[in-house]
């Protein structure tokens, strides 16, 4: 099993490395899912994630939660292909958590140095959890 600590990582690219250890078999769990870090201008995150929310209908979707745990793997969901078997295997195999639950307390994480919010060229980035919180 593969613990990743999403505090301080961009979302986009932690999303890559979950996905792909998921469709090679493996169980992967992410812990304090909403510190993942977005980045780009503030407003206007909040503006496209706001938007892509209230596109549609509420009968059809497409369904954004507000809970900051089910959005980051919704967004790993947008990088497997879970309408066929292999992906819906690996969609399974991902959880996220807000937090750190007991289970993980002691455990060890992986580290991601790529994908730290400290490479990023820019300083505008939010967190997801602040994202969510303002739609």
């Amino acid at each position: 099993m593969i613990i990743v600590n999403a505090e301080n990582l961009i979302l986009g690219r932690m999303a890559t490395f979950v996905a792909k250890q998921a469709l090679l078999g493996n169980e992967v769990r992410i812990i304090n899912s909403e510190k993942a870090v977005i980045s780009g201008v503030k407003a206007r995150t909040i503006a496209d994630v706001h938007n892509a929310k209230n596109r549609g209908t509420p009968a059809k979707g497409p369904f954004i939660t507000t809970m900051p745990d089910r959005y980051v793997r919704r967004v790993i969901r947008g990088m497997l292909p879970y309408k066929i078997a292999k992906g819906a295997e690996a969609y399974k195999r991902v959880l996220c958590y807000i937090g750190i639950p007991e289970e993980f307390k002691d455990q060890k994480t992986v580290d991601l140095d790529y994908a730290n919010f400290s490479k990023l060229p820019t300083s505008k980035y939010t967190t997801v959890g602040e994202v969510l919180k303002n739609i």
